[in-house]
């Protein structure tokens, strides 16, 4: 099965899902990168995500390939740019970024990339990205151009879904960014859940089991934990009791 049918078939059936977000600059310990992809695995989280705003370091490619290599479970890139694809990933999520008007994230690194994504031959699922105000500026909003959602405004989300999903995109990724302070509001996951169809993806700032068990039920399909994990692995434990249970 596609990585998006996966997500299609989740959400048709009710069953929420999990991923965990590596980033690839922390993947330079692979030590560390081992564990933390064993871990994901033993606690079944559904699928890993691996992709960063920024890199600072020029292992991409070798980060990837060591979580295929570890890894039981489907890889799917989060690019913050064209240059982070590697032929060792499942799919990658084809982000335009919705919520902004930033024209090189809303087509123009996506001319750069597709020809190197049909090459590879991975799977792209088109993706309306939307970056929510999570309480401060955060590596994404700063690399983007772009400002944020306001946290307080759930009707702006819901039209900018809707704008994307009328435009043909196959899921939403609402997004605080790595490290925000907050995450999405379960207000602003469900006015978004209301009027679109598509799985439903929210990520940033998810710090524990009571906020992740709180977004499922207000609407989201797959939860994106990252930042919080890195500091605490053993939290992806409970992390995936509270999504999948």
């Amino acid at each position: 099965m596609s990585v998006l049918g996966l997500l299609e078939s989740a959400k048709a059936q009710g069953r929420k899902l999990l991923a965990v977000l590596i980033d690839p600059d922390f993947g330079q310990d692979e030590a560390r990168l081992r564990q933390t992809v064993q871990n994901a695995c033993m606690a079944r989280a559904d699928l890993i995500f691996v992709g960063g705003s920024l890199l600072t370091s020029t292992g991409f490619d070798r980060c990837v390939e060591l979580v295929r290599q570890w890894s039981d479970r489907p890889v799917v890139l989060f690019p913050g740019s064209p240059a982070q694809l590697s032929r060792h990933a499942d799919a990658v999520l084809f982000l335009s970024l919705i919520s902004g008007r930033n024209p090189e994230l809303l087509i123009g690194h996506h001319v750069t990339a597709a020809p190197t994504v049909r090459a590879l031959g991975i799977e792209a699922i088109p993706t309306g990205y939307m970056l929510v105000d999570g309480g401060r500026p955060t590596t994404v909003s700063y690399v983007s151009q772009t400002s944020p959602i306001p946290h307080d405004k759930p009707g702006i989300a819901a039209a900018t879904a809707l704008a994307g999903e009328l435009l043909g995109l196959r899921t939403m990724y609402m997004d605080t960014g790595s490290g925000a302070q907050r995450h999405v509001s379960a207000a602003m996951v469900a006015a978004v859940r209301n009027v679109v169809n598509t799985p439903l993806i929210v990520g940033g700032g998810i710090r524990t089991a009571e906020q992740a068990a709180e977004l499922c039920r207000a609407g989201a399909d797959l939860l994106v934990v990252g930042t919080a994990i890195e500091h605490e692995p053993e939290l992806v434990y409970a992390m995936s009791g509270a999504v999948h249970g």
